[in-house]
């Protein structure tokens, strides 16, 4: 059975000294909000190949939430998901509070945000505060656990390239990216997709859709038409449908260079994102 470290307030001046966690540093880190599903599950098994040990965290941070409804009603099941990472190999499961996260005792630092963060007007312009607050509970984190390898999903394309810019510029473990996991019918998995009424989960398909569409189109800018007319023939609101480079996410005229598909839309209240790469034309 995986370590569970539950900490709560007495503990708060030992985390502070990164007591509690010392013994389990430089393994590999899967940090995650909780509401565990087989996405997850595959970024563990991943750790489980890149090292020992797999330290996964669950926490929900709230520093990184703009809609405090949608805090507010983020699954909480530390039990079940500590079972769960468990399962698919973890050997420490680490549930902190927020006051162990952010102790009274002192300030955690939001650290500066890369242009990544700050220029594309994908992310940081539907979500404002959003990126301040990954940014934050991403350093907090690496400072607790100090993991030689850390892992992220690649669902979430602007923050692994937000999280790889600061390790970058400031120092940090190795980042181990992995690619999306996907449902049968090529939705991609988030806990979020537990909102949506089996009517519009059927519609939620056209995500994918879209994002093939895309990397089948011969010029951006039609991909970009392409996503957009999908998403929205199938009832979904977009908030963006974009090819951008694939790591500063700047827009492109061509694709003769690596870039990415990126979307967000709402669908019965539920935000979906996802991306997927675009053939390179030589």
């Amino acid at each position: 059975m995986a370590d569970r470290l539950i900490y709560d307030d007495e503990f708060v001046a030992r985390l502070t000294e990164n007591a509690g966690l010392k013994a389990f540093s430089g393994g590999v880190f899967v940090p995650t909000m909780g509401g565990l599903h087989e996405g997850h599950l595959e970024l563990v098994r991943a750790a489980k190949g890149l090292g020992d040990p797999v330290v996964v965290s669950v926490f929900v941070n709230p520093d990184q939430f703009n809609d405090q409804a949608d805090f507010e009603g983020y699954p909480r099941r530390f039990e079940a998901d500590a079972a769960l990472a468990e399962s698919a190999g973890a050997d420490v499961v680490w549930g902190p509070s927020e006051r162990d996260i952010y102790p009274d005792a002192f300030e955690v630092p939001t650290p500066d945000l890369p242009r990544v963060g700050t220029e594309p007007g994908l992310e940081e312009a539907h979500r404002p505060g959003h990126f301040a607050g990954v940014a934050r509970v991403v350093r907090r984190l690496f400072d607790l656990v100090q993991p030689e390898v850390a892992v992220f999903g690649e669902k979430d394309w602007q923050q692994l390239q937000l999280v790889q810019a600061m390790v970058d510029r400031d120092g940090g473990p190795r980042i181990h990216a992995v690619p999306t996991s996907r449902e049968a019918d090529g939705l991609a998995r988030s806990s979020r997709n537990e909102r949506l009424s089996q009517a519009a989960r059927r519609k939620a398909r056209a995500v994918y859709l879209a994002l093939q569409a895309a990397a089948a189109a011969n010029h951006p800018s039609t991909a970009e038409k392409m996503m957009r007319e999908a998403l929205e023939s199938h009832g979904l609101e977009v908030e963006y449908a974009v090819v951008r480079s694939s790591t500063g996410l700047r827009p492109v005229d061509d694709f003769s260079r690596p870039s990415r598909a990126l979307v967000a839309a709402w669908l019965d209240g539920v935000r979906l994102i996802d991306n997927l790469p675009m053939p390179v034309w030589t």
